[in-house]
């Protein structure tokens, strides 16, 4: 897609530099410049400058340096394309739009209403795990030695011990039955409606993009199988996806850690090894392979 100079600079203004890196790294002012410790190489003195003025910023140790589009990029692994879309819809700027047709259209609308749905029911999944219903779950991540701040972190959840319990709601919401089977979270037939998972911890699956795509449960108690993983839907491609991601793309770390499941991601981020991720069930696949070379050239698997 091609954007005029006009609106990439429109985007550029109207996000201030040292707002955007604040967000990401802690500043104090020292005359008229910022400075924080560089977020692109290990340092103890603050190197790290940025310019409101010049809305530019430069580390004076390893050398980076650039505009508000440059640190997304470097920082988030972002394309520059990926970086002016997070810009805009952080200053309120209106990207042109490709004339998409009625198909294209219904497909992207489709695709959002699903990522509706999903944040909704982690939320609702992270909301009974903290309440008493879900205490079994909550003792069972404990038990597994993870903290209260890594349980938030990877946004764990619950599922209620009633077949019909995340319908109802959604359904409560508003939410048609077309678009609620649309998401893989139910199975909807003569028979009725009922939740794909149900008495399970849950684990929430995000893309890259720190949206959720997917869930994984692990059953509490007896019950088969162990794990269940969503189904593939029109946002949710297991070949395509690694657990962890969203959070491995942001560490500093030049290599990433490619391990078995979504409790060995969990307890490596936990130790400080916020570089690991897991694939979904499958064998690792050309995609996955292509999706971690986008981000660097050295993977450990372990």
């Amino acid at each position: 897609m091609y954007y005029s100079e006009d609106i990439i600079e429109e985007v550029r203004v109207r996000n201030d530099i040292v707002d955007v890196i604040s967000q990401h790294v802690a500043l104090k002012k020292k005359g008229g410049t910022y400075f924080g410790l560089c977020p692109f190489h290990n340092e103890k003195t603050p190197s790290f400058s940025v310019s409101r003025e010049k809305q530019m910023f430069y580390c004076f140790g390893c050398g980076k340096g650039g505009n508000v589009f440059t640190f997304l990029k470097e920082y988030e692994n972002y394309s520059f394309q990926e970086a002016l879309t997070v810009l805009a819809e952080r200053a309120g700027v209106t990207l042109p739009k490709e004339e998409e047709s009625a198909e294209q259209k219904r497909e992207s609308d489709l695709r959002a209403a699903i990522l509706e749905v999903n944040r909704k029911a982690a939320l609702y999944f992270y909301h009974q795990m903290k309440s008493e219903r879900g205490k079994r779950a909550h003792d069972y991540f404990l038990k597994r030695g993870l903290s209260e701040e890594t349980i938030v972190k990877f946004g764990l959840g619950y599922s209620n011990p009633f077949r019909d319990d995340l319908y109802r709601a959604m359904k409560a919401q508003g939410y048609s039955d077309g678009l609620l089977k649309e998401t893989g979270l139910f199975t909807i037939d003569e028979r009725g409606a009922f939740d794909k998972f149900w008495n399970r911890a849950m684990f929430p699956i995000m893309d890259a993009n720190r949206r959720v795509i997917g869930f994984g449960g692990r059953v509490m108690g007896d019950g088969e199988p162990k794990y269940l993983n969503s189904p593939e839907t029109k946002v949710f491609d297991k070949s395509r996806n690694l657990y962890g991601l969203y959070l491995a793309r942001a560490s500093r770390k030049d290599y990433l850690i490619l391990c078995e499941g979504y409790m060995d991601v969990i307890a490596l981020h936990q130790a400080g090894f916020d570089n690991a991720v897991a694939s979904l069930g499958t064998a690792l696949t050309p995609q996955h392979a292509s999706l971690m070379k986008r981000y660097t050239g050295r993977v450990v698997i372990s």
